[in-house]
């Protein structure tokens, strides 16, 4: 048995001869991609890690931070000589022995009643352990004075292993280093990290009636945008990308479009070809090439698509295939929907970090038509409300060929398989587009 049914006959309910729902596709790749992750490890600098995955665990080798200090310019003091429940017009003054910067211990003497000025960072000095913000002190000579009620004894003062203690576990296995999960690391005195390498993805468009830029216009041919946004979406999870440029309706030269980019790379991405008409030689190809199954999902905009496995030269490993639908906006939601977390497990991701984006609830300003038993994917224009669920309005044109409302549009709305008509007021999901596309 093929791969590709071994994966069918495993998931209940799954039958390629009729629509399959977004879920269903979901639970294929999920099984699909299992298999053919990444597993080469390099160490890279820290500088360039953004977006790698990692290859093992951060184990923290110091405690963050390494001191107790202050979290703000002040006065730093034994929090036993606040008065409990004290009147609102009960003061404390203190002496000031001396000053604690950030960067050094404070070696100074300090007897009952003392106090030092700190700046924010600073070691707190043996004994201490609150410190009031300088905005609520009074200073006379050496003298400090404040409110007794403004604090509560151990304000204002990190602990040492606050973020983390020494041997803690700072990030895991398949984290995908986001800049704050880059700060946390340097945080830790590391210079580099243990990464996968990078998923190599190579990407084609198909069709004879496609121009490559630079081509002179002709009636009937359209220019291949697809390319360009496979590209940046690619380019933006951090693979390494192979543009094998535009190829044409021809079997010959698709088959070695197709091996080639099996040679090259892990994954591979097309755009168009991949329905059943009479001029698509993609589908034959593909199907006599691998392993393959080809889908109608039931969604909106991106009903065709399909997914194999295409042998690779000299690897027991064969390459992933997504061949996309050719409408440029089907092309972008496919690879949404579908694309993008498949290639996150490719690339060793954990199942949290190759999971889709949490959804944004908003409420919609318009009715939207939807009938029950697909999902669609309509493109909106969310906006933030005072003290209220954020407000979307969708777009008057939602056609898979209109790319310029993908462009004005931050983000889909999400409309369920089981979801039918949306009233006015009405409260949808919507998948935002930032980081994403």
């Amino acid at each position: 048995m093929s791969r590709i049914a071994d994966i069918a006959s495993a998931l209940s309910g799954y039958d390629a001869a009729i629509d399959l729902s977004v879920e269903a596709v979901h639970a294929f790749l999920s099984q699909l991609t299992a298999s053919a992750v990444v597993t080469q490890r390099e160490t890279v600098s820290l500088l360039d890690a953004l977006g790698r995955v990692l290859a093992e665990d951060i184990v923290s080798p110091i405690s963050v931070p390494p001191h107790d200090n202050s979290a703000m310019d002040g006065y730093a003091f034994d929090g036993a000589v606040l008065p409990r429940d004290a009147p609102i017009d009960v003061s404390v003054t203190l002496r000031v022995a001396g000053t604690a910067l950030a960067g050094a211990a404070w070696r100074g003497t300090l007897g009952p009643g003392d106090a030092v000025r700190i700046m924010t960072g600073a070691m707190m000095p043996a004994g201490l352990d609150t410190v009031v913000p300088q905005e609520f002190c009074k200073v006379d000579g050496d003298r400090v004075c404040f409110p007794a009620r403004v604090l509560r004894r151990g304000d204002n003062r990190r602990l040492a292993g606050e973020d983390l203690m020494q041997g803690q576990t700072a990030l895991r296995k398949g984290e995908r280093l986001s800049p704050a999960a880059l700060g946390m690391v340097a945080s830790l005195g590391l210079p580099e990290v243990p990464a996968l390498r990078r998923l190599r993805v190579a990407y084609f468009s198909t069709g004879d009636e496609i121009l490559s830029l630079g081509d002179a216009p002709r009636e009937g041919a359209v220019y291949d945008s697809n390319r360009y946004t496979v590209f940046g979406m690619l380019a933006r999870l951090g693979c390494e990308v192979i543009d094998l440029g535009l190829v044409r309706d021809d079997p010959a030269t698709l088959a070695a479009a197709l091996r080639r980019a099996a040679r090259e790379a892990d994954a591979i991405v097309t755009s168009g070809g991949v329905s059943a008409g009479a001029a698509d030689h993609t589908r034959d190809v593909m199907q006599q090439l691998g392993d393959m199954a080809f889908w109608r999902v039931a969604m909106r905009p991106g009903r065709p698509l399909a997914v194999g496995l295409i042998p690779r030269e000299a690897s027991p490993q064969p390459a992933v295939l997504f061949g996309l639908p050719g409408n440029p906006v089907a092309v972008m939601v496919t690879f949404l929907a579908f694309v993008r977390p498949a290639l996150l497990r490719l690339m060793g991701c954990h199942d949290a970090a190759a999971a889709p984006p949490p959804l944004l609830r908003a409420r919609c300003t318009g009715p939207i038509r939807k009938k029950p038993g697909r999902t669609e994917y309509q493109r909106g224009f969310v906006k933030t409300m005072p003290d209220a669920l954020p407000e979307v309005c969708v777009a008057s044109h939602q056609g898979s060929g209109v790319l310029s409302s993908m462009v004005e549009a931050n983000g889909l709305v999400v409309l369920h398989h089981e979801q039918g008509n949306v009233a006015a007021g009405g409260e949808v999901d919507v998948m935002m587009f930032d980081g994403n596309i």
